[in-house]
């Protein structure tokens, strides 16, 4: 039976990680559509009006920074749109990884290193991926071959 929570807690501690790396570059959406839903929220728009402003916030968000990335010519301004988003995923790895760690090791020293190496792959991942947002499906051969 204990072994069989060691497995179960791995698997789960497995699938938490896949879905940090997954869900990084949702990061500055999912904070920007939380915040206007409690500012919703507190305005009284009720429950439902604060999810609806929320999901707007964040769709906004998302789409803004994907046309960004796409159409702006200079590549600084590239890069300052992709740490938009990296930062809070990074953010997020971070402390991701320190709510694991802090119930594995007792040592603050190891638990503030691995938080950090888990904050760099979690930013790394991000960045990746909203680079890979920013690379237009160009012509394969074949369209070329017909043309």
């Amino acid at each position: 039976m204990i072994i069989l929570a060691i497995l179960a807690s791995l698997a789960a501690i497995s699938l938490l990680c896949w879905l940090l790396f997954m869900l990084a570059v949702f990061a500055l959406p999912a904070f920007l559509g939380v915040t206007a839903g409690a500012w919703a929220h507190g305005t009284g728009a009720g429950i439902p009006g604060a999810i609806l402003v929320g999901a707007v916030a964040a769709a906004i968000t998302f789409a803004a920074g994907h046309l960004l990335i796409t159409f702006v010519r200079p590549m600084w301004l590239k890069l300052i749109v992709a740490a938009a988003f990296v930062a809070p995923a990074a953010i997020a790895g971070f402390h991701a990884t320190h709510g694991i760690v802090k119930n594995l090791m007792p040592s603050d020293a190891w638990q503030i290193t691995f938080s950090v190496l888990g904050a760099i792959a979690v930013g790394i991942t991000a960045f990746v991926r909203v680079a890979g947002m920013a690379a237009a499906p160009g012509p394969s051969g074949r369209d070329l071959a017909r043309a």
